[in-house]
């Protein structure tokens, strides 16, 4: 069994963001802004790319690349020869001795960011606009918003990535939570009243509800398939998983087979699943998470890498 793509990716995750190619790419997959062609855009990225790669380059040579008197070279061969030695290696252990290196990335990463959220930002606001007639003073106040949005937001990535003790998980996790829209609700909110006030936050209502149940659903699946749960075990384990997304909150209104679901379960949410299950249902769901880190493990350790510590098979 290969490993899932949720670690398959961890390595060039790793890749992505020390030469920013990720980024790179993203940009110029990406619709037309407004400022220019994609190709013209694509070009001047290019341009930024490679004067940061020149500035790797100079400080590698100069040792300011990390700790005094290290250099992420330095680093690099340390992993190279654990494991040329068959000392265990993870994804974590690659991305920990190249953050020096992310951090001298840093501005160009978050121009990137910034750029894309931007792009996005317009549609939202386009949308926004177009639905509930707002006036010159209210568009513009929107558009600022999305601005200095996009420009917290960016900035919020680069602290997770330059963060001591930070995870690939922990970059996998945030990449999947992130909400271009999230806030937008108290700003909206300001602006519009009576009928438009009422079908904005309906709108609202079933866009957050939409993304929660296709999240919550998809994990009731993979546990599904491995234990087999009843209704009642499947209702339970779709409020516990539905509470994970970051567009939850209490005023959303949870429905399965047989009515609404009442907020259930103690603990972490692997501790509230197991809980739903009966005991030789937890026996099976722990052994299947088992028997495919095991699996995980082996295609890592073929290419000289070991399995990330905190690494869950079930994760999307």
């Amino acid at each position: 069994m290969s490993a899932p793509s949720s670690l398959r990716s961890l390595v060039p995750l790793v890749a992505g963001l020390v030469i920013g190619g990720a980024g790179v790419g993203l940009f110029a997959g990406s619709h037309p802004g407004a400022e220019g062609t994609p190709e013209a855009q694509v070009t001047r990225l290019e341009v930024e790319l490679k004067s940061a790669r020149n500035r790797i380059t100079e400080l590698e040579a100069s040792g300011r690349t990390g700790r005094p008197g290290r250099t992420v070279s330095d680093g690099l061969r340390e992993l190279a020869e654990d494991i040329r030695a068959g000392r265990p290696v993870s994804p974590d252990d690659i991305f920990q001795k190249c953050q020096p290196l992310i951090g001298t990335l840093a501005p160009l990463f978050e121009r990137i960011r910034v750029r894309e959220a931007e792009k996005i930002a317009d549609s939202l606001a386009g949308e926004m606009i177009r639905k509930y007639g707002l006036d010159p003073g209210q568009q513009a106040a929107l558009k600022r918003w999305f601005e200095q949005k996009a420009e917290a937001d960016a900035k919020a990535w680069t602290d997770l990535v330059s963060r001591k003790g930070t995870s690939l998980q922990d970059l996998a996790k945030e990449a999947r939570n992130v909400r271009p829209d999230q806030g937008l609700d108290s700003v909206m909110e300001t602006m519009l009243s009576g009928d438009k006030l009422a079908a904005f936050k309906t709108q609202r209502a079933t866009e957050k509800a939409e993304r929660i149940q296709q999240e919550a659903d998809m994990r009731v699946e993979r546990i599904d398939s491995i234990v087999e749960l009843d209704a009642s075990q499947r209702d339970q384990v779709f409020g516990i998983m539905a509470r994970q997304s970051p567009d939850y909150d209490a005023s959303v209104k949870l429905e399965g087979a047989a009515g609404d679901i009442a907020t259930i379960g103690k603990g972490t949410p692997e501790e509230a699943t197991l809980a739903a299950l009966r005991p030789e249902q937890q026996e099976k769901y722990l052994a299947e998470k088992q028997r495919r880190r095991q699996e995980a493990a082996k295609d890592l350790e073929a290419i000289g890498l070991s399995l990330p510590a905190n690494w869950d098979p079930l994760d999307p």
